[in-house]
């Protein structure tokens, strides 16, 4: 493996770099709460060769808002399920809006 594919690695969101330790460290959580939303199948970390969860910079933006959610008062699981719905609706948003682009550029519809 060369220097640039570690480099690349490192800039990935979805590359699984911490562990359970470090992961609720830096969220200022404890490893349980990271289990609560595995059960609750927000995200599902990745496992190593000796079948410790790995985590993605991605996978902890998802869970740094569940714990937001859960500061507030909302129960874990419905945290979760809440920003599961906030990421649809994003990426609902987010073909509405292609789909915008895409028909923009192809012009008014004939007969128009």
């Amino acid at each position: 493996m060369t220097a640039e594919d570690l480099y690349g690695r490192l800039d990935d969101d979805d590359y699984p770099a911490y562990t359970m330790g470090r992961a609720a460290e830096m969220l200022g959580t404890t490893q349980g709460f990271l289990r609560a939303v595995g059960e609750a199948r927000l995200i599902t970390p990745l496992r190593s060769a000796g079948g410790h969860r790995r985590y993605s910079r991605y996978q902890l933006r998802i869970a740094a808002r569940a714990r937001e959610l859960v500061d507030q008062g909302t129960p874990v699981e419905a945290a979760c399920r809440i920003v599961i719905l906030e990421d649809q609706l994003e990426e609902a948003r987010r073909v509405n809006a292609e789909h915008d682009r895409t028909a923009q550029a192809a012009g008014p519809p004939d007969g128009a």
